[in-house]
């Protein structure tokens, strides 16, 4: 499958998979921003994409940042519907606790597309058991 991007900042690498089998492509900052303990911001990847119908791209986090420095997403994943054609931004967030410099052309996610199912949510009087039942948080065990 090819999809379409555009590249609204030339002077940025282009989003590409480390290896071949790779899941995701790298996303890269546009600009230069400081984030404090605690702040998040949406920081622009300087490419937008045409997502085919059928598909979604899910924005999540690169673990290095979060094991070395505690950056991780505001909404991870982030989801880019089909037809959105605006400038994908990867919401970071600063739960360390000291400052994290983001540089222009950092490496600050990664973009995995997914299919999605065509489906409708049908509403109905009562849903068939489980064995999980309504076990919630931690039902499971720790």
């Amino acid at each position: 499958m090819q999809i379409s991007f555009l590249k609204l900042d030339p002077d940025l690498p282009t989003p590409s998979r480390a290896h071949r089998t790779d899941g995701g492509v790298d996303l890269y900052s546009r600009i230069d921003t400081t984030l404090s303990p605690g702040e998040w911001f949406p920081v622009p990847t300087g490419i937008s994409l045409a997502i085919p119908a059928g598909y979604a791209g899910l924005v999540i986090p690169r673990s290095g940042l979060a094991a070395n420095h505690g950056i991780g997403l505001g909404n991870g994943p982030g989801l880019v519907d089909a037809g959105y054609r605006g400038e994908i931004k990867v919401i970071l967030i600063n739960h360390g606790s000291t400052e994290f410099n983001v540089l222009r052309g950092d490496r600050v996610g990664q973009l995995m597309i997914t299919r999605v199912p065509d489906y409708e949510l049908v509403e109905v009087d009562s849903l068939e058991s489980s064995d999980r039942a309504e076990g919630g948080f931690g039902s499971t065990g720790r």
